[in-house]
């Protein structure tokens, strides 16, 4: 059974955000989704639009999340989750938060997309040219790093690809270099793409 076929079982072939039939696709909820349904939601066009365009955002769409919120399904509570963080400024979805209830590994991956922080909380990982890196990006080493510990030399023009960035540094990210997984200043690298 295909992911969609899974969701549109799971969902009765309604938006797990909106309860609408309309337009439905597949979203992978990020950061780091496998594509599995456990990591997906059914939503309709209008939803997906909203999630992805905040400057599209209409606060009282977002009014379903009063019943969604209350799902089963991890994935359908990190999106709900997300959208009443971004919308609590209403009011209303400050009041649903509160009810709210996640487990803990259901609200590390709800806040993983940085939804909620305020932007001096935030960190921020940028390369050397100041562009902002994001988990899975690729970068290319822009100067000979000798590895403590791992006897070489990553040399300059090196490409480190699907890169981790390290939650509490800044100035740290985390690649595989000559098959080592090593950690990276940012300041060393520049963003490909």
């Amino acid at each position: 059974m295909s992911t969609e076929q899974a969701l549109q079982a799971r969902s009765e072939s309604k938006c797990e955000l909106c309860g609408t039939g309309d337009g439905l696709g597949v979203y992978e909820v990020p950061p780091a989704s496998d594509g599995s349904a456990d990591q997906c939601v059914l939503i309709c066009t209008t939803c997906h639009e909203q999630i992805e365009n905040p400057a599209s955002m209409d606060a009282n769409h977002w009014r379903c999340l009063n019943d969604s919120m209350w799902s089963q399904i991890p994935a359908v509570q990190v999106l709900a989750w997300r959208m009443l963080t971004r919308l609590r400024a209403e009011g209303w979805p400050q009041d649903l938060l509160d009810m709210m209830y996640l487990e803990d590994e259901t609200r590390a991956w709800a806040e993983a997309s940085g939804e909620g922080d305020s932007d001096n909380d935030k960190v921020i990982h940028r390369d050397s040219n100041g562009a902002v890196l994001a988990a899975g990006d690729t970068v290319t080493l822009i100067k000979d790093l000798e590895v403590k510990g791992g006897g070489f030399t990553a040399k300059r023009g090196t490409p480190v690809r699907g890169i981790r960035l390290v939650a509490d540094n800044a100035e740290h990210i985390e690649g595989r270099v000559n098959g080592q997984q090593i950690v990276i200043l940012t300041q060393f690298v520049k963003k490909q793409g």
